[in-house]
């Protein structure tokens, strides 16, 4: 008894009961409005076969259309499309069923045209109405205790947010900011469009909302840094919809609120990366990424997981970091093949092992010390991780057969003026020199700094912040390049998808970012206030710092490629066999520990290293300063 009446009462059977109730009072009704204007008696009965014909004809018509997958509580234009479809397919069936029975003998044809339109009202009606009460006691129901919410954004994401909003109970939309003049004065369910995104903080008064709303995920970046200025400005606190490719990747919810972060005050337009071309290079593949463990190389290996890669090899030396990065992949991609080599990448017997597992379509070279300070006082460590290991993993990558090797370089390797970048451009002599060898595809690829990586200034900002200040800047000049980690990983595999033999890739960093001013957000976003809350000092650059770094080398001439973030740097030429002899004095300076002779071999090995026009100054005991030559440049 208990199964029989909850079958009964489910709500998908009453919306069909309705529905074919809304069938006959159309039908039935277009018809006796008819005869009774011509004052004539209908020629059938009003239950007999010509309206089950109907009943039948168009409930066919109503499942086909599947006008009960959605729901009442959140009826839209789609149902209203489902709607019109079911009442024009209805009469169609129904004619053609009407025609077969009795040749449409009584059927007037006023009411075959009427009818689609007639039958539309009275499903459309009820739900709209339905969906308009339920909001309402939604609104009515969650007044007292919801903050109230001022949302920037009228379009279809604000009117969605709005919405999202008056469902969850904790929040009340008082109004809208726009700045279409064509929204001026309108409404939007029920709530008026008060003023332009610059009104925020007089709206927000008159209104007393108590939170702001960016409901704008499609802007560019400019735009978004203004009307976040502006949220800034109005003291009122703030929150912003996930953009779509955070919902995509996991990293949000549809609909949730959350914190302006960092990544959306770049100063950069995203990233929209050519899947395909990815896909088609990844699917199937297996590949080898050392320092796998690392802020980038981790991030390569759950993007490759992720658009197809079948096997993964992990090189990392740091045991934590290699259980981690391999616990999260077996996770969450069951069905990949994951092999572990815990070891040093510039050891060439690790390599060997590696390479005994499984054969890799693709290397990915992440493994790298990348401090600049640090690497200053840490010569023989710079140089033996950076230029020495790479020379290995290289060497063995060709000997194996693997067919394409991509170094994951630094903009620093660009005029270097510290060790950092002396290593680095050193690893991409080596692999250039590689290259006029070997059937293996070299590849390098540059960017600048990287948001939330390890030892980036970002994370070391935030803990400042979070213990109170200060917070320590370099300069207040200084200025440096960003990219988030995944936008720098996806951007490397573009690369290495459409990479050319032998080439550099350069990538767009946007506009460099005045590490002041990415200080001062992040206190702002913290909800405190720079120089009052929390002080900023400046403490001069570090040894080997410049004030501004840059992307491109002036004897390199730079191609666009078929994707508008990437440009394709023409190599300078090289002597390869200079390039292996210097590599074999500088593992023999290394293996000696002779600080003084690798200091003289790396100014020799890359002539533009020029730690003299660093702005920050070099340690001495450290790096010599040789007089500078002309014939360098």
């Amino acid at each position: 008894m208990g199964i029989g009446r909850n079958t009964v009462l489910n709500p998908r059977y009453l919306i069909v009961l309705h529905d074919l109730v809304m069938v006959v009072i159309a039908w039935l009704g277009l018809h006796a409005i008819r005869y009774w204007i011509s004052n004539q008696t209908p020629p059938f009965d009003a239950l007999g076969t010509e309206m089950v014909i109907v009943l039948v004809s168009q409930a066919i018509v109503f499942q086909w259309v599947g006008l009960y997958k959605g729901l009442w509580r959140f009826a839209s234009l789609p149902d209203l499309w489902n709607i019109i479809k079911a009442g024009l397919g209805g009469v169609v069936v129904s004619t053609v069923a009407l025609f077969a029975y009795n040749r449409l003998d009584g059927v007037a044809r006023s009411v075959l045209v009427l009818y689609p339109f007639v039958l539309g009202i009275l499903l459309g009606a009820p739900r709209l109405l339905y969906r308009i009460w339920k909001d309402r006691v939604t609104h009515l129901g969650q007044q007292p205790k919801a903050t109230r919410v001022l949302v920037l954004g009228a379009g279809e994401a604000g009117e969605a947010c709005a919405r999202d909003l008056l469902r969850s109970g904790t929040y009340h939309p008082v109004g809208f900011l726009d700045d279409s003049p064509a929204l001026k004065n309108s409404r939007l369910l029920g709530f008026p469009v008060l003023g332009r995104f610059e009104d925020a903080a007089l709206m927000a008064k008159q209104t007393a909302a108590e939170l702001l709303v960016i409901a704008l995920p499609n802007v560019g970046a400019e735009e978004m840094q203004r009307v976040i200025g502006i949220c800034e400005r109005s003291g009122v606190a703030f929150r912003m919809l996930p953009k779509l490719e955070e919902v995509l990747s996991g990293r949000a919810l549809p609909g949730e609120l959350k914190q302006v972060d960092i990544n959306d005050l770049l100063g950069r337009d995203p990233v929209v990366p050519n899947w395909k071309a990815i896909r088609d290079w990844l699917v199937g593949r297996c590949v080898l990424v050392t320092g796998a463990g690392g802020s980038i190389g981790s991030e390569l290996c759950r993007q490759c997981a992720r658009h197809g890669a079948i096997e993964i090899l992990l090189v990392e030396v740091d045991e934590l970091s290699l259980m981690r990065i391999e616990a999260e992949l077996r996770r969450d991609f069951p069905t990949l093949k994951v092999v572990s080599i815990l070891g040093d990448c510039g050891d060439a017997a690790v390599m060997r092992h590696a390479f005994k597992q499984a054969l890799p379509d693709a290397v990915f070279h992440a493994a790298a010390y990348k401090q600049v300070p640090v690497l200053e006082t840490q010569l023989r460590e710079a140089v033996r991780n950076n230029a020495l290991a790479t020379s290995v993993v290289a060497e063995e990558s060709d000997r194996a057969g693997v067919a394409t090797f991509i170094l994951i370089s630094t903009d620093k390797a660009v005029d270097p003026v510290n060790v950092l970048g002396a290593s680095k451009r050193f690893a991409e002599m080596v692999c250039q020199s590689k290259a006029t060898e070997s059937h293996t595809h070299f590849i390098t690829v540059r960017f600048g700094n990287v948001l939330d990586s390890a030892g980036s200034v970002v994370p070391l900002f935030r803990e400042q912040i979070r213990l109170g200040g200060p917070v320590t800047v370099t300069d207040p000049e200084v200025t440096r390049y960003f990219m988030t980690i995944p936008e720098a990983c996806i951007l490397i595999l573009q690369a290495a998808a459409i990479g050319a033999h032998d080439s550099i890739y350069t990538l767009d960093m946007g506009q460099p970012v005045s590490i002041r001013t990415l200080a001062e957000q992040l206190i702002r976003l913290a909800g405190k206030r720079p120089g009052k809350d929390i002080a900023i000092t400046y403490t001069g650059l570090r040894p080997g710092e410049k004030l501004h770094e840059t992307l491109f080398h002036s004897e390199e001439s730079y191609k666009p490629t078929s994707h508008t973030k990437i440009l394709r740097a023409v190599a300078r030429e090289l002597d390869s066999a200079l390039v292996k002899e210097m590599a074999t004095n500088l593992r023999a300076a290394s293996e000696a520990y002779d600080l003084e002779l690798l200091q003289r071999l790396l100014r020799e090995s890359v002539p533009e290293f020029q730690p003299e026009k660093a702005d920050g100054e070099a340690d001495n005991d450290v790096i010599i300063k040789f007089p500078s030559r002309k014939n360098r440049r």
